[in-house]
């Protein structure tokens, strides 16, 4: 599939170039359908963009926000992406968006993944927008090398939903969409910012496995066209 490269002077011109495309696509598809669905992305890296998208003046009550991808913590915790989530895009204009988290307090995180995979089938498909980060180590969502469950993420025939990830570097146990919830989305974006991120992108654009770098399988099979977002 194709990739097209946004490259833009600064993190700050990134933030904002994004959030007027976030905020216009998010538009249409209530205009279209009624509602809007996107699936953001944890990590610092998307901090600036999350405070510059709830200061966009849209139907935020007709939008729901979901995760990628998350770490099998409580949502007060210091690594959970709900609380990211929480404290730097549902505020503002977008307080009233709907959030469906991927974390539940249960006993297991297999137990979690088969609520949150329930909870997130009214979303409808595919997706609006999905909003990826990409690790050092070429890991997108929860889709680490050498995660436990990886060959089955990434997958195109494994169904929508919800996965278990464990990876060496992956810290806690995680729940994330599979490949195939993930790579038709209407607007699939890579957000990634710093000269070290472009060259691991070059590296996952050339030859080599997909789960030795997984951000492969969404460059080489996605459905839909990805979108770079990148600034030095």
């Amino acid at each position: 599939m194709t990739a097209n490269m946004n490259a833009f002077a600064n993190g700050a011109e990134l933030a904002d170039k994004l959030a007027d495309k976030v905020a216009e696509t998010l538009s249409a598809a209530i205009a279209a359908r009624g509602s809007a669905s996107i699936a953001v992305s944890g990590g610092s890296t998307p901090k600036a963009f999350f405070k510059a998208l709830s200061s966009r003046s849209l139907d935020w009550g007709k939008v729901t926000i979901t995760l990628v991808d998350e770490r099998f913590v409580p949502p007060d915790n210091s690594r959970s992406n709900h609380l990211l989530v929480n404290e730097n895009l549902l505020k503002d204009k977008a307080a009233s968006a709907k959030f469906l988290p991927l974390y539940q307090a249960v006993a297991s995180v297999e137990e979690a993944a088969a609520i949150a995979t329930e909870e997130t089938k009214g979303l409808g498909h595919p997706f609006d927008i999905v909003i990826l980060g990409m690790g050092n180590d070429g890991h997108t969502a929860s889709f680490f090398p050498g995660g436990n469950n990886l060959a089955t993420a990434l997958d195109p025939n494994t169904p929508r939903g919800i996965m278990t990830m464990e990876a060496q570097d992956a810290g806690e146990p995680r729940l994330t969409f599979t490949f195939s919830s993930l790579q038709d989305a209407r607007l699939l974006v890579l957000h990634i910012e710093g000269e070290g991120k472009k060259d691991v992108l070059a590296k996952a654009e050339g030859q080599g496995d997909e789960a030795e770098m997984p951000i492969r399988a969404v460059l080489r099979r996605a459905a839909s066209p990805v979108e770079i977002y990148w600034a030095p």
